[in-house]
């Protein structure tokens, strides 16, 4: 669908969103709804408005007009801290502090909110064993970590307050083909494994069939069209729509089961 997008009540939801940066109009008028459950990829060019939309989420950045809500609360002044304490957040190569450990990383906001030490240990084991990161690697700082590793960090971190929903910004984008790959396949079984609800920026239209069961296509600061991704292959909103679509070399759509 064009413009402002589906409409049904979601956990996460832009009303009439505009952000601009001077002159430069970022988002114009966005509406979305993500359902509790769902998993969406937000898809586009570069400089689309995908990732803006991440950060309004977030609060990271306020919009100029339109309001932005989580679970049904605005997020704006004091419900900014309440929207982040629902949410898990990662963005491309993790942003790992790199002074600290890849233990200290995850544990950094269960410190914060002074979790018992030994509720701070189980957790962490309990997120490696998740993520399938060998506990050895807890004790190394990020540089000594490949990609593929930082991001299970990032990811952990993410997961570590139990968050209701999942942001991702280009979470695999800076790996290689086959970590990218095997990472691919890990996030999809471990979001069927937690049922939460996700967000995630994606370049790659293939890697959204994957991992999302809903696609938003975003150009040049709005919502152009959205659903399965198979809707947008076989009856595109527009032309940018289908040459979109044509321009994702070896686009092979997964089997249902794959996606759910």
């Amino acid at each position: 669908m064009p413009g402002g997008g589906l409409r049904f009540e979601g956990v996460l939801a832009l009303r009439g969103v505009t952000k601009a940066y001077g002159a430069h109009v970022v988002l114009g008028q966005v509406s979305l709804d993500v359902a509790a459950g769902q998993r969406v990829a937000l898809i586009g060019p570069s400089g689309s408005g995908k990732s803006t939309i991440l950060r309004l989420f977030a609060g990271l950045v306020r919009p100029d007009d339109g309001t932005v809500e989580v679970a049904g609360a605005t997020v704006a002044g004091d419900g900014v801290a309440a929207a982040r304490r629902r949410l898990g957040y990662v963005i491309q190569e993790g942003g790992l502090f790199p002074h600290l450990t890849a233990h200290d990383n995850v544990a950094l906001g269960a410190r914060q909110q002074a979790w018992p030490v030994a509720r701070v240990r189980a957790r962490i084991a309990e997120l490696a064993e998740l993520v399938r990161l060998p506990p050895a690697l807890l004790a190394r700082y990020p540089v000594q970590l490949s990609g593929g590793q930082r991001q299970r960090v990032a990811l952990m971190r993410a997961l570590a307050g139990d968050p209701e929903v999942l942001l991702l910004d280009e979470p695999l984008g800076a790996l290689d083909l086959m970590v990218r790959a095997e990472l691919q396949d890990d996030l999809r079984a471990l979001f069927a494994r937690l049922a939460r609800t996700v967000l995630l920026v994606t370049h790659d239209l293939a890697e959204a069939a994957l991992l999302a069961d809903t696609v938003v296509l975003v150009h040049d600061g709005r919502i152009v069209q959205q659903g399965p991704i198979a809707e947008l292959a076989e009856r595109p909103a527009s032309d940018f729509v289908r040459q979109f679509v044509r321009a994702q070399r070896g686009l092979h759509l997964p089997p249902d089961d794959a996606r759910a």
